[in-house]
C-alpha cells in the first residue's frame, strides 16, 4: 500500500511576503521551508520566481523535490499554487502544505492527509484554485488569543518562553516534513501527531 512515501513532489509553505512579517506566528510554513533548506548541502536545490512564488527545485533522497513559497499573501496562496501544479502536472495527492494554526496549542502539529480548511485563510484559497481538498497538510500549532485579538495575534512575533518553545517545533517541523517524504504519512502521523516539545527545567522557567 502506498502511503505517500512515493507521492510528494511539491511542500508548499505558508506566510505574506515582506520583511515586515518575518518571524511572526502566521509566517510558520515559510520558517519550515527555511529550515528544510538550511539543512541541505548548499547549492542541493536552484531557486527561481514562478507563478508568484519562490520556487527551490532540487533533489531529495535521490528523488525530484519542489518547495515553494507563495508571495501571493496568504489569503491568495491558492492563486500561486494552482499555476504551479498545473504547470508541472502535479497531482493534488503529490502536495504537503505547511501551515499554522489556531485551534491547536503551541507545541503541537498535526499531519492529515487532506480535509477541509479549517477556517485557514491560505489553505481555502488553496482548495477553491485546485477544486480539491486532497493535498495533505502540516498544522503547526500557534495557540489561539482572546477574542477580538486574532489579526494583530497571528502578526506578532514568538517571544519570551513562546520563542524558546517554537525553536523546538520549527525544529520538528523540519523533521515531520523529512519523516513524510523518506517514510510515509501513515509512519510520520504516528510519531509527529503524538509530539510534545520538551518541558522546561525549573532553572530556564
Amino acid at each position: 500500500m502506498n502511503d505517500g512515501r512515493e507521492e510528494i513532489r511539491l511542500v508548499v509553505g505558508l506566510g505574506n511576503p515582506g520583511s515586515e512579517y518575518d518571524g511572526t506566528r502566521h509566517n510558520v510554513g515559510f520558517m519550515v521551508i527555511d529550515r528544510l533548506l538550511a539543512a541541505f548541502p548548499a547549492g542541493r536545490f536552484e531557486e527561481k520566481h514562478v507563478a508568484e512564488s519562490r520556487v527551490f527545485t532540487g533533489n531529495f533522497r535521490g528523488r525530484s523535490l519542489i518547495l515553494q513559497k507563495p508571495l501571493t499573501f496568504m489569503n491568495l496562496s491558492g492563486n500561486a499554487v494552482a499555476p504551479l501544479v498545473r504547470k508541472l502536472g502535479i497531482a493534488p495527492e503529490a502536495i504537503l502544505v505547511i501551515s499554522d494554526d489556531l485551534d491547536l496549542p503551541l507545541g503541537r502539529l498535526r499531519l492529515r492527509a487532506g480535509g477541509a480548511d479549517g477556517g485557514h485563510n491560505g489553505l481555502k484559497s488553496i482548495i477553491a484554485e485546485l477544486g480539491s481538498a486532497s493535498f495533505k497538510r502540516l498544522r503547526v500549532g500557534i495557540g489561539r488569543p482572546k477574542p477580538g485579538e486574532t489579526v494583530d495575534y497571528v502578526l506578532s512575533k514568538f517571544e519570551g518562553g513562546d520563542a524558546e518553545t517554537f525553536e523546538a517545533v520549527l525544529a520538528a517541523s523540519a523533521d515531520a516534513v523529512r519523516a513524510v517524504l523518506t517514510g510515509g504519512m501513515s509512519r510520520a502521523m504516528n510519531k509527529f501527531n503524538a509530539w510534545a516539545p520538551p518541558e522546561k527545567s525549573e532553572t530556564n522557567q
